[in-house]
């Protein structure tokens, strides 16, 4: 039976490094970039070997070229130098919130993780990249920390937790893991939209919920209460 260190290079080299590339990023063994002109967007592979299993983790990176000029290779996300625009772990991007480790250990099921992560990477990190690698058209309304209150009482009602909060032209975005299916989050993130809306902060006159993929959920305005919108279900 081969070793978890054994099993673990077979999945980076010959399952996750060739999804990456179909994705789009260049790279190969632990980190990846996504091609352009003026940023480095990378994604760095964390592995931390022991007990008879490999855990890995995804970490991210964007920074200036100019900031890495006369430097022979591209940042490492797993190191960050203080140079990075942004840095994250995956965790953060994913619902769940936190740090996300996947395990490989001997056993039929091994590639299971390398296949969630791959799914995760797909869904969650890839988006966020390119998003991060667009004009600088948003600014940050709320941090994680200020939006604590607001995502306990998500949390409260079983819904998952605003991941970023944006101001783009005249309104407030929130981003986060929800579907336009779920009564429960529409009816919960309605309620956030109206104490956001109470502030009559100047900067915006409506709140849009999206998803992670940034497709629009639900806008809702001071005198919609219903938060319906045109596609809406």
């Amino acid at each position: 039976m081969r070793t978890a260190q054994e099993l673990y290079t077979t999945g980076i080299r010959d399952h996750f490094a060739p999804a990456l590339r179909a994705l789009g990023f260049q790279g190969w063994r632990h980190s990846f970039s996504l091609p352009d002109r003026d940023r480095w967007a990378v994604l760095g592979v964390q592995a931390a070997p022991g007990d008879g299993r490999v855990r890995y983790t995804v970490n991210l990176s964007v920074t200036d070229k100019a900031a890495w000029d006369r430097r022979s290779i591209r940042p490492d996300a797993n190191s960050p130098t203080g140079l990075e625009r942004w840095h994250s772990p995956i965790g953060e991007l994913l619902p769940v919130g936190g740090e996300v480790w996947w395990e490989v250990a001997p056993g039929p099921r091994w590639l299971i993780a390398v296949e969630d992560s791959v799914a995760a990477v797909r869904g969650y990190a890839l988006p966020e990249l390119r998003r991060r690698l667009r004009a600088e058209e948003r600014e940050p309304y709320l941090g994680q920390t200020e939006l604590d209150g607001v995502n306990g009482a998500l949390a409260t009602a079983a819904v998952a937790r605003i991941q970023r909060a944006e101001l783009t032209g005249a309104a407030l975005e929130l981003h986060g893991a929800w579907s336009r299916h779920d009564p429960a989050a529409h009816a919960v993130l309605a309620g956030a939209a109206r104490g956001f809306l109470s502030a009559r902060d100047a900067r915006f006159r409506a709140v849009r919920v999206l998803d992670t993929l940034g497709r629009m959920l639900w806008e809702f305005r001071p005198a919609d209460a219903d938060g319906n919108h045109p596609g809406a279900s």
